[in-house]
Parts: C-alpha cells; structure tokens; sequence
C-alpha cells in the first residue's frame, strides 16, 4: 500500500510549485552558496529534489548539482523546468532511505521537508542521514529543514496550516505528545483538477533530538537555526515561533 507522501505526489507538481512555501527558493540558494563559499567545483546532492527548483537555481549559478526523488511526477516536472531554464542536472528516481552514493559530493541538501521527516518511523528518517552521510566526502556539508517540535508545543499548528495560503485543507489534527508525531486528514486537488482526502504523518523532532540523530548518523558538527521562508540565515536562532528549522551539519 502506498504511503500518504507518495499518494500526494502522484500528480501534485504544478499545484506544488505554485504552494507559498516553494516561493523562496532565490534566497535559499543564496544562503547555499555562502555556505559553501560559493565554490562552484563543489558537487551538490539534492534530496528528494521534488520539482527542482533548488537544484535549477543552483545549475543556473554554474554548480554541477545531481538530484533524486520517491515520486516521478515531481521528477518529469523538474526535468521540464530545466530544459526551460537551458540547464543540465542530472535527476534520478531513488528511496531516500536505501543506500544511494558513497562519497561523491562536497555538499547535499534536503530543504522543505525533503524525505526528512515525512517517513513513518523514526528509524527510516535516520537511515535518511546515514545515507546522506555516506554520499559525503569527508567535512561534507549537508543543509537541511524540518518541523521543530517547539512550535506545536507553544502553538497550535491546525490554525498555521490553514491560515497559509495553500492549495490543501488540513483537519482532524492531533498531536501526539508520546511521540511528537502529528496526523491529520489533508484535502487537495491535483494537477488534473481532483480532489482527494489522505491522512498524514509526520515527526516533529526537538533541536537535542534532532542533533543526536545527526551525530550518530555521522555528522559530529551540528548548528541548529529558526528558518525563514527564502531568508535562510545564521543569524536568526532558534525559537518557539519557527514552524521549521534550519540545520548546517558537517560530516566526519
């Protein structure tokens, strides 16, 4: 039975790239690109790249970058966009959570809920890192976001979500303090104009957990920061207000 991600992604790539939160990718990058010194010999790993609008944006400013992702939908989309933008990538189709490359890249990225922490258990999001890591070349850097589990625990993420402008509904939410994983029932209409209703699953994780669970996968450096929609900076700690939050990790 498919997962409620890959049901999502079916024919959700157009709707995608028009949701608010996919309109900040030009400062993202920018952020990227002094993260790595703007080095454009430096190769890049973008995970689960959905429509690629980091990896063309980053193809555009001359880095040789290499993209996968679960959902072919979101691959035909971001292999269409690049041919428009006149850019090379090379996009493949790969389980973040199976072993993918050993030591190939200077760099990975896994930004807007990239694979990590959509997957079911806790288990298959740290075979996301230990993968990421073994793509790394020793002192690697991989930049990623994820839910922070402070926000829902100071604020209710229902009216968030539905307050944002998006081309889903969110209801039937609950939060579940045992394992910071929240469910609900998410309504949204497709490329082709269908609607349909899945329930999601996702793992908030706090700013420890979420740095143990890099250290153990092979990144000892770890620095945890607030992100901002398209103003990606190390100069916004983290706080209670931040519905997601940007990591920086070094690999071993």
């Amino acid at each position: 039975m498919a997962q409620w991600y890959e049901t999502l992604f079916v024919n959700f790539a157009r709707t995608y790239d028009q949701e608010s939160f996919t309109q900040g990718t030009v400062g993202e990058v920018d952020f990227v690109e002094r993260e790595l010194g703007a080095d454009r010999s430096k190769r890049i790993l973008d995970i689960a790249c959905g429509t690629g609008r980091h990896a063309i944006e980053l193809a555009r400013r001359g880095y040789c970058v290499t993209g996968f992702d679960l959902s072919e939908g979101q691959l035909r989309r971001a292999r269409e966009k690049a041919a428009t933008a006149g850019v090379a990538i090379e996009l493949q189709r790969r389980d973040a959570t199976e072993p993918h490359f050993r030591e190939e890249f200077e760099a990975a990225l896994m930004l807007c809920e990239g694979a990590f922490p959509l997957m079911e258990t806790d288990e298959k999001n740290h075979a996301i890192l230990r993968h990421a890591a073994a793509a790394l070349r020793p002192g690697g850097t991989l930049i990623m976001t994820t839910l922070n589990a402070l926000f829902p625990l100071f604020h209710s993420v229902k009216d968030f979500l539905n307050a944002a402008e998006s081309g889903t509904a969110t209801s039937a939410l609950t939060f579940d303090l045992m394992t910071f994983r929240e469910r609900a029932e998410m309504t949204f209409t497709d490329d082709a104009g269908q609607s349909a209703t899945i329930r999601t699953n996702e793992r908030y994780y706090t700013p420890p957990e979420l740095r143990w669970l890099l250290q153990t996968a092979g990144f000892p450096a770890v620095e945890i920061f607030g992100c901002r929609l398209g103003q990606f900076s190390r100069d916004h700690p983290l706080t209670p207000d931040d519905f997601e939050m940007l990591v920086v990790a070094q690999r071993g």
